[in-house]
């Protein structure tokens, strides 16, 4: 069972909610019920030996919502945007995404998200804004960052929402093909 829709607009607590959190809210919501439509035979299919399946890519997406959960978190708390990497690969390979039960991944995923974007929008504008000059960003980012540019929290948020975005992309594109594998094998 999927958490219900509440939308951030609905909150009374939250006066200037940014783009990026809707946005996270908005696409998580929509993925989420459409992606458990997706049966067994689609979340598990891998287009090759060394391709994450739908499970996998939803698992990295896990991943990365606990590594920027952590983040923004401490974004608020230290001087410096630094954070430390993850090897995804390992990560994925690690907790045996490819096997686990597609329902309870996808609500942890949901959920996840949906805290993520309830962080991001009520973090005060005068943290997520502050520009701050020692960051990591050109190492951890999903897109390119420059280390001698100073950046924001809402950087690394609008770069947290892009780099799901690119992944649902990809989990769209494997449904397409384990849809045409399953149609020519039989």
């Amino acid at each position: 069972m999927t958490p219900e829709r509440t939308g951030l607009e609905q909150s009374t607590t939250v006066v200037d909610v940014p783009a990026h959190a809707r946005t996270l809210d908005t696409t998580t919501h929509d993925a989420a019920r459409w992606l458990a439509t997706l049966p067994e035979s689609v979340v598990s299919w891998r287009p090759s030996a060394t391709a994450w399946s739908i499970k996998e890519i939803i698992g990295h997406l896990i991943d990365s919502a606990a590594h920027n959960h952590q983040r923004f978190v401490r974004a608020e708390l230290q001087a410096d945007l630094v954070f430390p990497g993850y090897d995804q690969d390992d990560w994925v390979r690690a907790q045996a995404y490819h096997s686990a039960p597609w329902g309870p991944l996808l609500t942890l995923w949901q959920s996840y998200n949906l805290h993520l974007a309830r962080v991001m929008a009520t973090m005060p504008a005068s943290i997520r804004e502050r520009r701050r000059e020692t960051h990591n960003f050109h190492q951890i980012g999903f897109r390119s960052f420059s280390a001698d540019r100073p950046v924001t929290l809402d950087d690394l948020m609008e770069d947290y929402v892009l780099h799901l975005e690119h992944h649902l992309a990809q989990v769209r594109d494997r449904a397409r093909g384990a849809s045409a594998a399953g149609e020519s094998a039989t």
